[in-house]
């Protein structure tokens, strides 16, 4: 098997593992809102517990791209690709963070009416949990056209958070006594927001992967 051949295939199961690790970060946060929404707390504990699986996933990952790196020494494009998948598996370990977060906050809140008090936060769930999903799809298929719109998707993300904000500080008003449960409520709109940016930066790795540019700034 020739030199490029054998990147090629590693390549290839680098995706793969990638592909697998997105997967696990969109369904906790998937199955993160569906806890809350069930008050599902055996679900919540077990998203956090696999949030260990996650960081195990990183450090493999990473272990791989570090071991294409020293023995098929890629350059241009090749190392570019590499390189970046470094980058993208840090943001996905982050989501995975988040959503880790949020099953922590559900656990705190156990409220059966909580998920229904904030209308847009369930919008917003799915908004940054589809961002998630085509940003490594844009990735793994080096698609510039899609990380663009992915990163224009990250203004209806914020968008969303300020009227969760508006919708919990009503909620205050009306209830000053529920003010923890409305903080609680405002920082898992918080994680999802981050969740959104980290899937931006996804894209804006995608399109360093394919132009060796970063926020229109040449790098590599």
């Amino acid at each position: 098997m020739s030199i490029r051949v054998t990147y090629e295939h590693e390549l290839q199961e680098l995706n793969k593992d990638l592909k697998e690790m997105a997967h696990m970060v969109v369904t906790a946060i998937e199955q993160t809102f569906i806890a809350f929404e069930d008050q599902n707390f055996t679900m919540a504990e077990e998203i956090i517990k696999g949030d260990r699986t996650v960081n195990d996933m990183e450090r493999a990952i990473e272990s791989r791209c570090l071991s294409l790196i020293l023995r098929q020494q890629p350059v241009a494009g090749d190392l570019r690709q590499v390189s970046t998948a470094l980058k993208v598996v840090t943001d996905l370990e982050r989501i995975g963070d988040h959503a880790s977060d949020i099953a922590e906050l559900i656990l705190r809140l156990k409220s059966d009416h909580a998920y229904h008090i904030v209308k847009h936060l369930p919008v917003m769930a799915a908004c940054a949990q589809q961002m998630v999903h085509n940003a490594i799809d844009a990735f793994i298929e080096r698609d510039m056209d899609a990380a663009v719109q992915i990163i224009k998707k990250d203004d209806e993300v914020d968008e969303l958070f300020n009227k969760v904000k508006n919708e919990v500080i009503e909620l205050l008003k009306a209830a000053p006594d529920q003010a923890d449960q409305g903080i609680d409520l405002l920082m898992i709109a918080k994680y999802l927001e981050r969740i959104g940016d980290h899937a931006v930066n996804v894209c804006e790795w995608t399109q360093f992967s394919k132009t060796g540019a970063l926020k229109n700034v040449r790098i590599m």
